[in-house]
């Protein structure tokens, strides 16, 4: 028995060494030649021991390579990319460019305007169509009297601007007697994933077609360069004149449009996405700009308290805060206090989801809009109007300066503040009860409805207040200078 026991003792060992064995020879050149499971049964045989335990995963999605051949992928694609030249008459660039910190060198600066010499400047774009459509950032070709684009083989081109797009940075070029280049295919920056391997090439300090390896840090950054922000950030190293190049993910694929850099900040780079381009190419290069709908609304985003006083279950959506008199939305029938939480299937998470998303529709269309009032969904058809200036949120307009007290002054102790009757109806906050400013609202902002029940003065404030129940949160709707937004007060637990 000593003997059998034995046996069998090394028969395991000499298993396990087998399966450790195979396992080291597999990294590098291929998968393991035998699955886990059957690996644990040849193990477990000898000793005739059934498993313990058996534990199901779930599937995981098919990943991207940890390792690829990086110097194919570049090779593959350097063909695609294109370094571009402009020159900038003196008179057309005075002061600083706002995207200069990531573009490229102008030259000239504190130079008085009409003494300095022609400017150049470097940017780098990608090729999508064989007969020379280019596309690069719009900034790159701002207020250009030439452009001028240098293939990977030498080959040099003038280019024409077909269109530009400045409000998410991107212009479409064509070069002059160009045939048969190389194309760039277009992937998807919705299925990138955060920590997925990307290339950046580009010209960087004149140093043209520079390849530069990273990963995708995180998706749908806003960095305040215009009202679409929705940037893909990345680790790949972005320099001036980069802006404009592509974003390639292992593939092969553009995913991104490479735009800025964080001043001051190393591994912080910014990509326009290429869903964002696929969007307007076709407006680009057949109008030459990008004609935009609109709902016809202000909006503001959903903080907690905002969803406790809206019984919603989670801070999810865009809060309408005041429509436009004729307006898309008025039309359609929504009104001030709805939710808008999908338009045409598209759930809206953040607020400012709804800005890009209804942007991507064209004047005269007709969109789906999901509203919950009343704790209750509705589905509402909207045409939209054509977008001529900006629609902003309540949140982002200015503050209105502080105003002297009143002497006629009382106190809405419920919801901690000192209140006036103002002009023209509603009540004035005119300060704060408890010596402390709230942030939900402030001094100088009037007081239109409480939980959806309209306050004209003082007195219609005191009736409604005394309703609220003590640990509860009231919806308050404000006018805070020219704009209607919401706020969320809590009511203190007595």
């Amino acid at each position: 028995m000593i003997q059998a026991v034995s046996y069998r003792s090394r028969a395991s060992v000499l298993a396990l060494l087998s399966m450790a064995a195979l396992s080291l020879g597999g990294c590098g050149q291929q998968a393991h030649a035998t699955p886990p499971s059957t690996q644990a049964a040849a193990v477990a045989a000898p000793d005739a021991a059934p498993p313990v335990s058996t534990v199901t995963l779930p599937p995981a999605p098919a990943p991207a390579p940890a390792t690829f051949d990086v110097a194919a992928l570049s090779e593959r694609v350097r063909p695609m990319v294109v370094n571009i030249t402009t020159t900038h008459e003196s008179a057309g660039r005075e002061g600083l460019d706002p995207f200069e910190f990531f573009f490229g060198p102008h030259g000239g600066r504190g130079v008085p305007r009409g003494q300095r010499p022609p400017q150049t400047a470097l940017g780098t774009g990608f090729i999508i169509d064989p007969s020379g459509y280019v596309v690069t950032n719009e900034h790159v070709i701002h207020d250009a009297s030439g452009v001028r684009v240098r293939l990977a083989d030498e080959r040099e081109f003038e280019a024409d601007v077909v269109g530009r797009d400045p409000k998410l940075d991107l212009a479409l070029l064509r070069l002059k007697g160009a045939s048969g280049l190389p194309v760039a295919p277009l992937g998807s920056s919705e299925q990138l994933r955060v920590g997925e391997h990307v290339l950046a090439v580009g010209n960087p300090f004149g140093l043209g077609h520079t390849v530069t390896l990273g990963i995708v840090s995180a998706k749908a950054r806003a960095i305040g360069a215009g009202p679409y922000d929705d940037f893909i950030q990345t680790d790949a190293s972005i320099n001036p004149g980069n802006s404009g190049g592509p974003l390639f993910n292992w593939r092969g694929e553009v995913v991104g449009i490479n735009t800025a850099i964080r001043a001051g900040a190393n591994g912080i780079g910014f990509a326009i996405p290429v869903d964002a381009l696929k969007d307007v190419l076709p407006q680009l290069r057949e109008k030459g700009y990008v004609e935009r709908g609109k709902l016809g609304l202000l909006f503001q985003p959903i903080t907690r308290d905002l969803a406790a006083a809206l019984k919603l279950d989670a801070p999810r959506g865009a809060l309408v805060a005041e429509i436009e008199p004729g307006g898309a939305a008025a039309r359609a029938g929504i009104k001030p206090g709805d939710v808008i939480v999908d338009v045409n299937g598209v759930p809206i998470h953040h607020a400012e989801e709804l800005r890009r998303n209804v942007a991507r529709h064209a004047p005269g269309s007709e969109i789906k809009v999901t509203v919950v009032r009343a704790e209750k969904r509705h589905e509402i058809m909207a045409k939209l109007d054509a977008l001529q200036d900006e629609e902003g949120d309540a949140a982002k307009r200015p503050r209105p300066t502080q105003g002297a007290r009143p002497d006629r002054q009382q106190s809405a102790e419920k919801l901690g503040i000192q209140v006036s009757d103002a002009a023209g109806g509603g009540v004035r906050v005119d300060g704060f009860a408890s010596g402390s400013a709230r942030q939900e609202i402030q001094v100088g902002d009037v007081i239109l409805e409480v939980n959806g029940t309209p306050v004209k003065d003082v007195a219609s404030l005191s009736a409604t207040i005394a309703k609220l129940k003590d640990g509860s949160v009231a919806l308050l709707k404000v006018r805070r200078g020219k704009v209607v937004q919401f706020a969320a007060v809590p009511v203190p637990a007595r």
